[in-house]
């Protein structure tokens, strides 16, 4: 046999392999994704209410299950039906605290809105809350996620925000500061399910690629993209901007899981990530 015929013959083997699947590593803490390895084929999964993700790994069913940031330390369950009665199998999460972060804003209504900024907070979060919710049927999506822009980490998920002294929400994304005008690509292919400019926000953009995972990008300076239209793994949906309750330009990046705000950087490839975890 041939140098050429061999080289030809492992490149098929190599071709004929299985596929390992880009999973996130398993982190069962408040913000963090469990991975739980079922035991057959069992339809539909849900945690909390909410339909999980479940991707095939070497021909087993994988639930990638994302743990918001309320939850409590403990055994929690999956289960066949929303209301949680038939128990599939239990997990436990385990305890994380998230540091502190102080920030202060000189404009004092992003830190106390006004009745009539109140009355636009509350219609923007039920736009919000149903982005997050979107599932759609199909493949999982590809993973690991390509990183949105290049910039500096300014802020990491999980931290308990205070804003001029006083105690806000818990920080649902990651902050990377970049300069304005700087290039927001697409982590994965998904369709756009909304747009627009929000109180706090700024202008944002809500992507759903699939079983369960939804991401967003806020306080953007452009909105390239439009509601409804699909979008292409790395290409260009927005550019980095300062709009809505920012200090300065940088991109909110946002993971929903399974409507559960999850830290983004396990979603990233093993070498982005580096030794962080939530």
């Amino acid at each position: 046999m041939t140098e050429r015929h061999i080289i030809a013959l492992l490149s098929a083997l190599l071709l004929a392999l299985p596929v390992r699947a880009a999973l996130p590593p398993d982190v069962p803490v408040p913000g963090g994704v469990a991975v739980i390895r079922l035991a057959g084929p069992q339809g539909a999964i849900y945690y909390r209410g909410r339909r999980v993700m479940v991707r095939q790994e070497e021909g087993q069913p994988v639930a990638v299950v994302g743990i918001p940031l309320s939850a409590r330390p403990g055994m929690h369950r999956l289960s066949r039906d929303p209301a949680g009665k038939r128990i599939i199998v239990s997990f436990e999460v385990r305890a994380k605290t998230y540091p502190e972060q102080h920030i202060t804003l000189k404009d004092k209504r992003k830190v106390t809105p006004g009745a009539r900024e109140l009355a636009r907070i509350r219609r923007e979060k039920k736009r919000i809350a149903a982005a997050l919710r979107s599932w759609r049927d199909g493949p999982a999506p590809r993973l690991p996620l390509l990183r949105p822009v290049t910039g500096r980490e300014s802020s990491a998920f999980g931290l308990r925000r205070f804003f001029n002294g006083k105690p806000r929400k818990p920080h649902s994304g990651l902050d990377i500061a970049a300069p304005r005008g700087t290039p927001v690509r697409a982590p994965a292919d998904g369709v756009v399910v909304d747009v627009g400019d929000y109180f706090f926000n700024g202008n944002s953009i809500f992507i759903d690629h699939g079983q369960g995972l939804v991401t967003m990008y806020c306080h953007l300076d452009r909105i390239a993209v439009k509601k409804g239209q699909t979008v292409r793994r790395g290409e260009v949906i927005g550019k980095v901007g300062a709009t809505g309750r920012a200090t300065g330009p940088h991109l909110h990046w946002g993971v929903s899981l399974n409507d559960a705000r999850v830290d983004p950087v396990l979603f990233l490839s093993e070498s982005e990530r580096g030794d962080r975890q939530p």
